[in-house]
């Protein structure tokens, strides 16, 4: 599923650079050029900035735009660069926004892009192929809360296939021309843009779509481990795409006239049918690949603050990582649908494709620029090329795709500024509301020594407050000691601790420390790919001494109502819209696994 997004971009990517809108017309030279543009942006964007170079910045493993982000944050001090640490993540949460712009679009352009073979296979059914789009996505976005366990054992060798297909399909066709080959000269495409002119910004806006998918191997890299991406791509999905666009291209050097699907139109008539059905599959797997990221995305947001808590439903007992998030779902089947609806071709959808992920890729340049300068410790020299080179081509890309933003561009920009506004809203908003909540809390020290002095009427069983303060007493504590008049004999004032690495060791995971008074002040660590589950955390107390027993425990959660005023903070709007999504917020009782009969939710006002 890693190469599945790069993998299908031969269906449409050739056919896009000498599109109608571009004015660019399919003569010798020009095939040449813009294949060898193709050619190259595969080798440097991919090959060597990805796959070489981004790829050995891991966050324990893990990789995507949130690892750069963690990763940048921790090589970037705390107190002299405060302001910095600000910008970066801000780009960092800008970048992450453009992935959901993204993930919209890669399935609409995949599967369309697929169907319309019907357009060279039966003619006769071309009004079909919108109909039989929005099935396939339709049903595809329906099976994802039964998770892809039953069928993913069937990924592996139809994505295998594909490649394999894209690969022999052709090498037959520059058997025939192989004259195509000397495109492999860089000069092909270089004097392609110097006679181009102005128009070589619109060619370069559709062969960025050639390499829309090198963020995920990236991304990915979690699942599958950095040497088999590398393997993989080098071995066997490299070749195939080379193989496939310079087949495409020896095909319009033989007839022009099949730029209107040369993918399809490179395969005798008796493979179209199968490589229609095989591509409809790999677009399949391709779209699955952005929808289980998206949902890992959002996730991680969560996990590390960015996101309210949403309801996360986990698909797999045996893989940790597959979670279906029915929020994120439902809103990625109606955006993808409204793309089908709105722009209909692969060819009008084009024009909305690219700026997003030119967007990501530019900020992935800069971000891991910086680690390589901070924590790699590479010298300006050193990094200065390294962003200069491929900052460059990442711009370049970028401003290409801006061209098309009054042409369908707008609406992945849109999406994804309504993205970023909302997680930073909530990231911002969290920190108000936590300094709100710590400027009318009481000392937790103190509180306790008070205890000490004149004990309250103390009950069986073991009290858990979970507060995100550790040095404050929570309100639900106080409200509870106010109305109830009595504490238990045991009280756990509990902190869940999200890390900005992926995993932490069991031994790690929880830390108890006496206060007096029987109260202990009680962490547990959790990685930002890690299932927060407090009952298992709190298993382990015995091992520190404390005893625990779920049938003698209760939970106390404080519930928040936040109230917007013109206190400095944020926009008022702003404050509106965190307090909405406050209130619409998934239960915290849920997200840490606690047993809805041992949970007490006691409420409290706090301005921001």
């Amino acid at each position: 599923m890693v190469f599945g997004d790069i993998g299908t971009s031969p269906l449409y990517a050739m056919k896009e650079v000498f599109s109608e809108a571009y004015s660019v017309t399919a003569t010798h030279d020009h095939v040449l050029g813009a294949v060898s543009l193709v050619f190259w942006a595969l080798m440097l964007v991919v090959s060597v900035k990805y796959v070489v170079f981004i790829m050995r910045a891991d966050n324990r493993g893990e990789g995507g735009i949130m690892a750069l982000i963690a990763l940048v944050l921790r090589g970037t001090d705390a107190r002299e660069d405060a302001t910095k640490r600000r910008l970066l993540m801000i780009l960092g949460i800008f970048g992450a926004a453009l992935f959901y712009g993204d993930g919209a679009i890669t399935p609409a352009i995949s599967v369309l892009s697929a169907v319309e073979g019907l357009n060279v296979v039966a003619p006769a059914l071309s009004d079909w192929v919108v109909p039989i789009t929005l099935a396939v996505l339709i049903a595809l976005f329906v099976i994802q809360s039964r998770g892809t366990g039953a069928v993913g054992t069937l990924f592996g060798p139809i994505t295998l296939g594909w490649f394999l297909a894209l690969g022999a399909g052709g090498l037959a066709s520059i058997v025939q021309t192989p004259e195509v080959l000397g495109a492999l000269h860089p000069g092909f495409g270089i004097a392609f843009l110097r006679e181009q002119g102005l128009a070589a910004l619109f060619v370069l806006g559709a062969v960025v779509l050639a390499v829309t998918g090198a963020e995920a191997l990236y991304a990915d890299m979690g699942h599958f481990g950095r040497a088999p991406i590398r393997l993989a791509w080098f071995g066997v999905v490299l070749p195939a795409l080379v193989l496939n666009y310079y087949g495409q291209a020896a095909l319009m050097l033989r007839d022009p006239t099949a730029i209107r699907n040369p993918f399809y139109l490179m395969f005798p008539d008796w493979a179209q049918l199968p490589m229609l059905l095989l591509a409809t599959a790999a677009t399949v797997i391709a779209s699955q690949a952005v929808i289980s990221g998206a949902f890992s995305m959002t996730r991680q947001a969560v996990q590390l603050g960015y996101c309210p808590r949403l309801a996360i439903a986990h698909t797999s007992e045996r893989e940790i990582g597959q979670v279906y998030l029915p929020w994120i779902n439902w809103m990625l089947l109606a955006a993808v649908v409204a793309l089908v609806l709105g722009f209909q071709s692969s060819t009008a959808l084009a024009s909305a494709y690219g700026i997003a992920v030119t967007g990501t890729m530019a900020i992935d340049s800069v971000l891991a620029a910086m680690v390589f300068r901070r924590i790699w410790g590479w010298s300006y020299l050193r990094t200065f090329c390294f962003l200069g080179v491929f900052l460059t081509i990442d711009l370049a890309f970028f401003g290409a795709n801006t061209l098309k933003i009054l042409d369908g561009g707008w609406f992945p920009l849109t999406l994804g500024l309504i993205v970023f506004t909302l997680l930073t809203t909530w990231k911002r908003g969290r920190e108000l509301l936590l300094r709100g909540l710590r400027e009318g809390a009481i000392d937790l020290a103190p509180f306790v020594a008070g205890l000490e002095q004149h004990p309250p009427q103390r009950v069986p069983g073991t009290g858990v407050f979970l507060t995100a303060d550790r040095d404050g007493v929570p309100h639900a504590l106080l409200h509870n000691l106010l109305h109830n008049k009595v504490l238990h004999e045991r009280v756990l004032m509990l902190t869940v601790s999200i890390g900005d690495v992926p995993y932490i060791a069991p031994e790690q995971r929880l830390e108890v420390e006496p206060l007096g008074a029987s109260f202990y002040r009680v962490l547990i660590r959790y990685g930002f790919r890690d299932v927060p589950d407090v009952p298992a955390a709190l298993e382990e107390l015995p091992r520190h001494g404390l005893e625990f027993s779920m049938m003698e425990t209760s939970f106390f959660l404080s519930r928040e109502t936040v109230v917007p005023t013109v206190k400095k903070g944020m926009a008022l709007w702003r404050e509106r819209l965190f307090a909405a999504m406050v209130r619409n917020a998934g239960s915290a009782a849920a997200y840490f696994r606690l047993p809805p009969n041992r949970v007490i939710e006691l409420g409290s006002q706090v301005e921001i």
